[in-house]
Order: structure tokens, then sequence, then C-alpha cells
């Protein structure tokens, strides 16, 4: 096997990291260092952008080329650079107040033009930077800032919004979880079109515990599952529970139970070009069913950015443009004595 060409050390910046002790950025940080090294792109041809927020920080801490842009507007940037510089490898970098808030229209349709982009999207259900707003995925009678006696909205659930949008990859992991987030991450990079990683993120001075009801340690394994593509539906700390088909349903059963076979269990097929069960996965939340975790979807479609560089080639070699010169001075022109 291959060594790996660059180590994380490589993709770290000198700057000082500014963010609360404890904070789940931190985490996600350092294991996207590890991923950038396992999926070996070279710093010099690897641009992270971000919006505004506390997870907007992150290409500070990035040695390769960064931009720290605007509200809302990261995915329409990575788009735009991405169109630019094609042969670049580009991250974006968002939180669920700048993704999904003034940020949802870019969102929904980076992800529909499918713009190889890998699209990092920290869900801590609040707005941090802000001191503690409600924001879009925060759950219906959430208290905070903004909403002393509750919010009366209904949350954005991403999975949702990136399967609405006909989305090609989605995955899903928790700042907890290292090696899931690692494995997610090299798989978003390796996707050759929009790649959205919702990350379950904690905030500890705002939101602090949002995710506890599925990562504490004492009964993450019963209410979590790691989906692998080709690989039986099993969860549960003593792997005995599964997914099984139920009508047009899912449920989770106990295998060996209720005449509940190994064979009943669904196998994961992340590439299956049908989203129906993959959209049943991703919306899986922990309670009935557990969270699913890991890479949810991943097949195969038309890339925006290829399909424009192709476009491009295609109308040159038609029109005989070798420069924008030629374009310019192609049509009528005069000079003026």
């Amino acid at each position: 096997m291959e060594e790996n060409k660059f180590a994380p050390a490589d993709f770290k910046s000198d700057q000082y990291v500014r963010w609360c002790p404890g904070c789940g950025d931190h985490a996600i940080l350092n294991v996207l260092h590890k991923a950038m090294a396992e999926v070996g792109v070279a710093p010099c041809d690897t641009a992270v952008i971000s919006g505004i927020g506390c997870s907007s920080r992150l290409p500070y801490y990035m040695n390769t080329y960064g931009f720290h842009t605007i509200h809302g507007r990261a995915a329409a940037i990575a788009t735009g650079f991405k169109v630019a510089n094609p042969n670049m490898t580009v991250w974006q970098i968002s939180g669920d107040g700048d993704g999904l808030a003034i940020g949802g229209n870019h969102f929904i349709h980076a992800v529909r033009r499918n713009v190889n982009i890998n699209i990092m999207l920290l869900n801590n259900k609040i707005y941090g930077l802000t001191k503690g707003q409600y924001s879009p995925t925060s759950d219906r009678g959430f208290v905070s800032k903004s909403s002393p006696y509750g919010t009366v909205e209904d949350p954005f659930i991403p999975a949702e919004l990136v399967f609405g949008a006909r989305g090609t990859f989605f995955a899903r992991s928790i700042d907890v979880e290292l090696k899931t987030s690692q494995e997610v991450m090299v798989a978003a990079a390796r996707h050759n079109g929009a790649s959205v990683v919702e990350l379950l993120q904690n905030c500890v001075i705002f939101n602090n515990g949002i995710h506890n009801y599925i990562t504490d340690k004492e009964f993450r394994a019963d209410r979590t599952i790691h989906l692998r593509h080709g690989e039986k539906m099993i969860f549960g700390k003593d792997g005995n529970m599964g997914i099984v088909q139920d009508g047009f349903g899912l449920k989770a059963v106990e295998i060996g139970k209720d005449g509940y076979t190994i064979d009943d269990v669904l196998v994961h097929d992340a590439h299956s070009q049908s989203n129906f069960l993959h959209q049943q996965l991703a919306m899986m939340d922990g309670h009935s069913l557990p969270l699913a975790i890991g890479v949810i979807r991943d097949v195969e479609a038309p890339v925006y950015d290829q399909e424009v560089a192709k476009q491009v080639e295609e109308v040159k070699a038609k029109k005989g443009f070798t420069s924008l010169r030629d374009m310019i001075l192609s049509g009528e022109t005069w000079e003026a004595k």
C-alpha cells in the first residue's frame, strides 16, 4: 500500500485556534487535517472557503488557499472558485445558520447543480458567534435569547434539503466520532460532484449537550447506526439490532426475536440511483429508529463545473477562439481616427 504523500501537519497553519475550550470545532478541524492528508491532494491545490460564524474561522487554521467570505455566500463563492479553477479541490465550511438561513438558497442550488465541492455543514442548532439565537435547525419550542418563550417554527432537516435538491452525496457524523468523521470526509473528497457532510457539533457555551441523546457513551451504540456500503444495517451495543423493511417504512428489530433473522436485515447500498431508501435512512432521528451516520448516499451524475468547462471548449472550437482577444475581435470592428 502506498504511503501518504502528506501528513496532517502539512495542512495546519501557524495561527492560534480561537474557539472556546471544549468546542466541537476543534475535533472537526483536527479530523479535517487528517482527512486531507489521506486524500493526498497538495495544500497548494486545495482551497477552504467559509462564510460567517464560529465554524467559518476554520480557513485561518489551514495551510491551504482560503477565503473567509460573507454571511451565507460560501457556496456561491466556492462555486465560482471551482468553475474558474477546475483543478483545485474545494472545501466549503458552513454552520447551520450560515449555510441554511441566509445561505439556504445558495446551498440548495450548489447541491442541485452538483458542483464538485465538499460542503462540511457543522450543525450545533444555535447561532454561536452572535451569542445564542435560535437557528434554522433548532427544534420547535427551543428556548433561546431570540425565542425566550420557545420557537414556534419547525426546523430544517439538512438531509431533507439535500434530497429535495436531488443531491448525489450525503453523509453524517458527530464531532465525538473521530474515525467516522474522517471516513466520511475522505469519501466526500473522492466523490465527483457536490458532497454534503452534516457534522453534529456541540456548542459548549450556548447549546451545550444538544446532541447528548445520541452522543452519550451510555447509549450511543443503541441510538446510532454506522452505515457502510455493502454491509448489513446492524447496530446496538450487543450488535443484535437491525433495520428491516416494514411495508413502505423501516423498523428496528432484535435479530433472533419475533421471527426476525439476519437474512431480514437490509444491506446498505449507497450507490443505488433511487433515493427513496437513502432518504428514509437519513431521516432516522435517534428516537424510534437510530440516527444514521456514515455515507448514506454516493451516486454519479453530471457535474456542473465539468460540464461548463466542456461547453467552453466546444464553443471555442466552433467559433475558432483561442483567447479573449480573439473573441472580442471576431465580430464587426471599426477604427476611430
